[in-house]
């Protein structure tokens, strides 16, 4: 008889943060501002690093790599509620929620893993700067990128495919303005153990380990900060950390709180934190790297002047 009742669901309602039409509407030029402000400022950083010989060094490459992860992020999620709000339409189709599911989770743990290898990045400049140009070696540099595109894309795949195999019946509607996985699996009338056992093994090794190699690596370069004879040198030192360590707590900070639980405990509040890393993130990631960067400013600077 339960068999009987079931529907497949071919699309998924997604009400957004308010159910209030004014609200939404605020919301809604919010969104598109911020969006334009993530996607302007990103690319700024991009041709600025692209333009200027001095910003060819790794930290500014990764630096590059993330801006571009940063667009891509935003553009998971944004538009398609910007649409919706345009249209004044809610759905999105089942197959366009498990790709939006798909790309949310590989930009996501990528940005992760690009803050992580910064981070090894401002360990090897600051506690071993004679040996610098040897360790991060162009090669490595790549290498490095690459396979976080690989595990954080096998990774997305994995959760995804699972997602798949579950049953949607007749509710079918989502608070939230994108497919974020935790509420789309609370409206599954499957059993979805299988998938939050995956989301504590499989994805709390992806997340933990970016995490685990930013703390280990501060860590080194606080103790070896501490040693420093020179104030002048100390602060130098964690200049270049400052904008880094900025971003990483925003962003973990966020994450932390909401995917280290189980989905049935999932709430209004987790759905106002994923905005902050979904969409504050890639907006103040520009802001917070070229503000606090003289280098930064000058190659910003060049490419207004051009234009």
């Amino acid at each position: 008889m339960a068999r009987d009742n079931e529907t497949t669901v071919a699309e998924f309602l997604l009400l957004g943060l308010s159910g209030n039409s004014e609200q939404e509407e605020v919301v809604f030029g919010m969104f598109l501002g911020m969006y334009i402000v993530t996607i302007s400022g990103n690319l700024l950083i991009i041709l600025a690093i692209n333009h200027d010989p001095h910003l060819h060094t790794p930290m500014y490459f990764f630096l590059a790599n993330l801006s571009s992860v940063d667009i891509c992020f935003s553009s998971v999620t944004i538009p398609k509620a910007l649409v919706n709000q345009v249209l004044g339409s809610k759905s999105i189709s089942y197959t366009e929620c498990m790709t939006q599911i798909y790309f949310f989770i590989t930009f996501i743990n990528l940005d992760g893993f690009l803050l992580s290898v910064m981070a090894y990045d401002r360990y090897v400049a600051i506690c071993h700067p004679l040996h610098y140009t040897l360790m991060m070696r162009p090669r490595l540099c790549v290498l490095l990128v690459v396979v976080s595109w690989v595990i954080t894309n096998l990774h997305a795949l994995l959760h995804t495919l699972l997602m798949v195999r579950l049953t949607f019946c007749s509710h079918n509607a989502v608070r939230h303005f994108f497919c974020d996985p935790y509420p789309i699996l609370k409206l599954s009338c499957s059993d979805t153990f299988i998938n939050d056992l995956m989301v504590f093994t499989v994805g709390g090794v992806i997340f933990l380990t970016p995490f685990s190699c930013i703390v280990v690596s501060y860590i080194y370069i606080f103790s070896n900060v501490l040693k420093m004879p020179s104030t002048h040198g100390i602060k130098k030192a964690l200049s270049t950390c400052g904008s880094h360590l900025t971003v990483v707590s925003l962003f973990y900070g966020a994450i932390l709180g909401v995917y280290m639980r189980p989905s049935s405990s999932y709430s209004l509040q987790d759905t106002v934190a994923t905005v902050i890393f979904t969409v504050v993130t890639p907006l103040v990631n520009p802001f917070i790297y070229s503000l606090r960067n003289r280098d930064m400013k000058g190659a910003l600077r060049k490419i207004i002047l051009r234009c």
